[in-house]
């Protein structure tokens, strides 16, 4: 039977698990993304990843793919994520692995999902399975950032996202404008990046102004993939029926504290007149089992979050233009973590690390 205590060949095999998982990214919600792999005498003898909620874990595919099962009992499974420990939609993958007699275990990192929550590992332990935890522990939990967010924090993994000018500016004075049509910051390689984005979180948020400026649709026309649940703050319930956001072409939530409106193709979400916005769309965010959302606008909902401290990463593009005045863009007051260039304009990603 094999021995592996080589720090740097348990990183090289969790390393290809967190490749794996990264293969279903945005499939897997409202489960977290998990790659796994089988290694036999220092060679991975089988391999795989969850795909989609509902389906066979990771563990599964991996242990499946394994030609010669007897191997198994000489093996040791590499997994980004502990291996679950309760009957869901799938049965727990710490029994399989149990039944498979694999003898050794190396984890990412626990899972902290309650109904999980250590009782994985515990069960592996308890059938005398050698268990390593913590391996690229920091990787691991930055994988699935949003499922660890909604489970230790109660509440969706909030991503804010605008573009700007060099001066500060959202947005130009519209009545400079003919036809009051919306003004573009970046170009188009950035909106098919945004496009991107939306493919792979479930919920997106606009304010009123924003809707009402931009008309924006909110969907994914310049990528692939599913568009995300659109949302829209019309505390007052102003907003016309004409707009992009009630064609039906995707679901579409109004947070608004008007009785008498009724929205065609969209869902109504009733709050009080004295209730704070934010606080009621992340609570029904959580209750929906919604793990993220990007908020794309405006000024005013975007400042909102950030005074309120509920935020964990800003995408904002910087462009080349000068507007004067106008909408004066949100305040980040952090370093970006990663700048990244976009043409005639620039990403700052922030993070919030408090």
């Amino acid at each position: 039977m094999e021995l592996i205590t080589n720090q740097k060949l348990h990183e090289s095999f969790m390393h290809r698990c967190l490749e794996l998982a990264r293969q279903a990214e945005g499939l897997t919600w409202p489960n977290p993304m998990v790659g796994a792999v089988v290694v036999h005498q220092g060679k991975i003898i089988g391999e795989g990843y969850h795909r989609k909620a509902g389906g066979p874990h990771a563990e599964v595919w991996a242990i499946q793919s394994v030609k010669n099962h007897e191997l198994l009992k000489e093996s040791t499974l590499y997994v980004n994520l502990e291996p679950c420990a309760h009957f869901g939609k799938t049965p727990p993958c710490a029994l399989l692995i149990q039944q498979k007699k694999i003898p050794r275990v190396v984890v990412g990192c626990t899972d902290t999902f309650s109904e999980v929550s250590g009782r994985g590992i515990a069960m592996l332990k308890a059938s005398g399975a050698e268990v390593v935890v913590g391996i690229l522990e920091k990787e691991s939990r930055e994988l699935n950032k949003r499922f660890f967010t909604f489970h230790e924090q109660k509440r969706p993994y909030i991503i804010l996202k605008w573009a700007e000018t060099l001066d500060g500016f959202l947005d130009i004075d519209r009545e400079d404008l003919p036809s009051n049509r919306p003004t573009w910051i970046t170009n188009e390689y950035a909106r098919r990046m945004v496009h991107l984005w939306r493919s792979r979180e479930p919920a997106i948020l606009v304010g009123s102004i924003t809707a009402l400026k931009d008309n924006p649709s909110l969907t994914v026309r310049d990528w692939s993939g599913s568009h995300p649940l659109r949302m829209v703050l019309d505390r007052k319930g102003t907003l016309p029926q004409d707009l992009a956001l009630f064609n039906g072409e995707a679901p579409t939530l109004v947070f608004t504290s008007s009785e008498e409106r009724i929205y065609e193709n969209a869902e109504k979400v009733m709050m009080s007149a004295a209730a704070n916005p934010v606080d009621v769309i992340l609570e029904t965010l959580y209750k929906r089992q919604i793990q993220s959302v990007i908020v794309e606008g405006g000024a005013q909902l975007l400042s909102a979050f950030i005074d309120m401290n509920l935020w964990d990463e800003a995408r904002v593009f910087k462009g080349q233009q000068f507007f004067v005045k106008g909408v004066k863009a949100p305040q980040i007051n952090s370093v970006p973590v990663q700048v990244e260039n976009f043409g005639n304009s620039n990403l700052f990603v922030y993070r919030n690390n408090l």
